[in-house]
């Protein structure tokens, strides 16, 4: 590919069924130019109300290795601080878009940009002056709701993973370097993979779910796998962390590799079980429950 670029602007967190409609449009409208994506870390609100600011679907690593599968040729990072924030939209054109020659810009037609947020697309369009076209995009819809990064955090805090499938076309994952934990489930005869809950990452609610294990440091099947997200009540845990037991495994030896866990269904909320007798006989249903669920068409 040669020229200048088409270039994408957003946040692209988890990219979504709405970023992968971009990039569609984008790649369509300028076949032969360089597909480049740019995007923003930390995420804006930690720097303008970190309060308010969202837990994220996706690292910046994953996102990146997501907007390169969906065919981003080259991922541009804009470190977010607070003089970024500070930026007018002439300002933004200039220290962002301008350096890069786009050919063309694709924006969601809610694009906003600036201080306050004050640039909008028909901005952008001023702003271009005939340097480069400017391409809004309509949202992806469901029919009645736009796709978009906060409904499909919602629907991971509330372990709707089928809700996350419709707005993303893909499953949700969590991923990290399995630690050592209390060595507790293998003596349940349920040994399992300890991954830390890492800050500022959404998280499902705590309860068991059904999913998949993969190794990310080698090629790997996909485990079919019962995952447990919390604290472990029944022994008094305090640690919040994300536990996968491969079905039917004992011999995976996994400290110190970094895992992908692909959450596909909620079975349960997290239980205090009266004694170990309890948790094992549930272990049990849960276990021929997920086995059911992740063979079902």
């Amino acid at each position: 590919m040669t020229g200048d670029p088409v270039v994408v602007i957003g946040n692209f967190d988890g990219v979504h069924r709405g970023h992968v409609e971009l990039l569609r449009v984008a790649r369509a409208a300028e076949p032969q130019a360089p597909l480049v994506a740019v995007t923003f870390w930390p995420h804006p609100m930690s720097v303008i109300r970190p309060d308010q600011a969202p837990p994220l679907l996706t690292s910046l690593e994953a996102r990146t290795a997501l907007l390169r599968d969906s065919g981003v040729d080259k991922t541009v990072v804009v470190e977010f601080t607070s003089e970024v924030a500070g930026w007018s939209p002439e300002q933004f054109v200039r220290e962002v878009l301008e350096p890069l020659h786009p050919c063309r810009v694709v924006v969601g037609e809610n694009f906003r940009f600036g201080f306050r947020a004050a640039g909008t697309v028909a901005t952008l369009i001023e702003l271009a002056a005939g340097r480069f076209v400017v391409q809004p995009v309509e949202l992806v819809t469901d029919g009645a709701l736009a796709s978009s990064s906060t409904l499909i955090r919602h629907a991971v805090l509330e372990g709707d993973f089928g809700r996350v499938r419709e707005l993303s076309d893909s499953t949700f994952r969590s991923s990290g370097v399995v630690v050592k934990g209390d060595q507790r489930g293998r003596l349940l005869g349920y040994p399992t993979a300890n991954v830390a809950v890492t800050p500022g990452m959404v998280v499902p609610a705590d309860g068991v779910y059904a999913g998949w294990v993969t190794r990310l440091d080698e090629a790997s099947p996909r485990w079919p796998a019962a995952i447990s997200v919390g604290s472990n009540p029944t022994f008094d845990g305090v640690e919040r962390r994300i536990e996968a037991y491969v079905l039917d495994r004992d011999d995976l030896e996994l400290y110190g590799v970094e895992i992908a866990i692909d959450f596909y269904a909620r079975i349960r909320g997290q239980v205090r079980f009266a004694g170990m007798d309890a948790l094992i006989e549930q272990m049990h249903h849960d276990v021929e429950q997920i086995r059911h669920v992740l063979q079902a068409p």
